[in-house]
């Protein structure tokens, strides 16, 4: 054999256990030339057939494809013969020697790939995209896990039921209710609500509430300057109306933020970006400076918000990227980033224009891309009104929810004070809104109808 391709090559049409094991993971650009073509051709036989070619089909196979010029076909039909001798290699060795091999081409693919982005030739990819490609290249190897085996793994499932997930819990009753205590790391949780109702409100009040539960909270803003948002947490924190903050004096204001600091060992950092402009790259790299020039490692990051956020992949909207390929990569990204750094993401997104008015908002009322609510793990909307306004509540529907029954209390309401940027709990004789029975029909005669779904004569 004279090369590794071959023997690779060679192993995967005579050797069935090794077949089995190697052939999810190889990939066809791994191989050149011909081998490329005979490797597909293997693979494309395996699918179909469930079972390893002969010689001679393999080579009827080939023939009949018509994926080969004279050249190739040539070179084809001289190397057949050596791919279907009675030599066999040690499995253990050609293991180790294909997960090596695989990981060099992919490598040395990704390299290829990235000087095409460099070099502005790539249609779809920025430079942003090279961490990205390079980290999964070098990420390649042969998962020996084969599945879980319901029968025979009872043990580690029973373990599994019985490990405490870590949690970063809320200061609200029912948001700990529907998340079984808090947030999970490597989650992405999204804020639905129109222009005004409070998403920028509930994130500082959470940033707030974490910070005062010694937690390490890092707040990206594209929306506001750093100076806004850390007044905002200013008026919760230090239980002063927004507008009278200017008014306290600087002594004043020092000792208020000195006592806050004696309640907590956790650091609290705003970090401001320009509009659409900052995407998971950015963040990546924030994250390392502050871990680098401040110790700063966050339990969790809330990101205001995602639609003004850029893709680290893919070029800026227009030509042939839409709305919807766009902001779902967005936050792909964004859940990415979660997983990698062990934390929740908390972030938030706009309602589209029928969804502003809408007292009952559902997914489809996301908007740009309903792609995010498929990637987002808890999904919410904030929904407010006239009355609600009143009555100093916002109300509260579940979208989707990965930690829980999503109809578990599927709507309920929270107290809100819009001068202090605070939030807090209502007493249960105020949760009026806990029929979880979706209303399919929007229209006004459906609305009537869902209304009087329980009246009887």
């Amino acid at each position: 054999m004279s090369n590794i391709e071959q023997v690779i090559l060679k192993n995967i049409l005579n050797d069935e256990e090794y077949m089995r094991k190697v052939l999810p993971f190889v990939q066809p650009e791994y191989f050149e030339g011909v081998y490329k073509t005979l490797f597909n051709q293997a693979g494309k036989f395996v699918g179909k057939y469930n079972k390893l070619p002969t010689a001679e089909t393999f080579k009827i196979e080939l023939d009949e494809s018509g994926l080969l010029n004279e050249e190739m076909y040539n070179q084809a039909h001289d190397i057949i013969p050596q791919l279907f001798d009675d030599e066999k290699s040690d499995q253990e060795w050609l293991l180790d020697q294909t997960e090596k091999w695989c990981q060099d081409r992919a490598l040395f693919n990704a390299v290829m790939e990235s000087i095409s982005i460099i070099d502005g030739k790539h249609q779809t990819l920025t430079k942003n995209a090279l961490p990205e490609i390079l980290t999964k290249a070098l990420g390649v190897s042969f998962d020996t896990n084969i599945g879980h085996d319901y029968l025979l793994n009872f043990n580690e499932r029973y373990e599994f039921y019985h490990q405490e997930e870590e949690r970063l819990p809320f200061d609200l009753e029912y948001f700990n209710l529907i998340t079984k205590g808090g947030l999970p790391r490597k989650t992405l949780n999204i804020i639905l609500a129109g222009t005004g109702v409070g998403k920028s409100l509930f994130m500082c009040h959470q940033a707030a509430a974490a910070l005062t539960d010694c937690k390490n909270v890092l707040y990206i803003t594209m929306e506001m300057a750093e100076e806004r948002i850390a007044e905002r947490i200013d008026a919760n924190l230090l239980n002063v109306p927004i507008s009278d903050i200017a008014e306290l004096s600087k002594d004043n204001f020092a000792e208020r933020v000195a006592n806050i600091s004696k309640r907590t060992n956790g650091k609290l950092i705003v970090k401001e970006y320009p509009t659409g402009q900052a995407n998971t790259a950015h963040f990546r790299n924030l994250l390392g400076e502050l871990k680098l020039k401040k110790s700063f490692i966050p339990d969790i990051v809330f990101i205001d918000y995602l639609n003004i956020c850029a893709s680290s992949r893919m070029k800026g909207m227009g030509g042939s990227i839409n709305s919807y390929t766009y902001i779902k990569a967005i936050a792909e990204e964004m859940r990415g980033l979660a997983v990698e750094f062990n934390l929740p993401i908390v972030s938030a997104t706009q309602t589209t224009r029928s969804g502003y008015g809408n007292s009952d908002i559902g997914l489809e009322d996301t908007s740009e891309s309903f792609g995010l609510p498929a990637t987002a793990d808890l999904m919410f909307a904030l929904i407010s009104n006239e009355e609600l306004e009143s009555m100093g509540q916002i109300a509260v529907k579940q979208l989707k929810n990965r930690y829980n029954d999503v109809s578990y209390k599927k709507r309920f309401v929270i107290g809100v004070d819009r001068s202090k940027m605070k939030l807090f709990d209502v007493d249960d004789s105020e949760q009026t809104l806990m029929d979880d029975t979706p209303i399919f029909d929007k229209t006004p005669q459906g609305q009537d109808a869902a209304k009087f779904k329980d009246f009887k004569l």
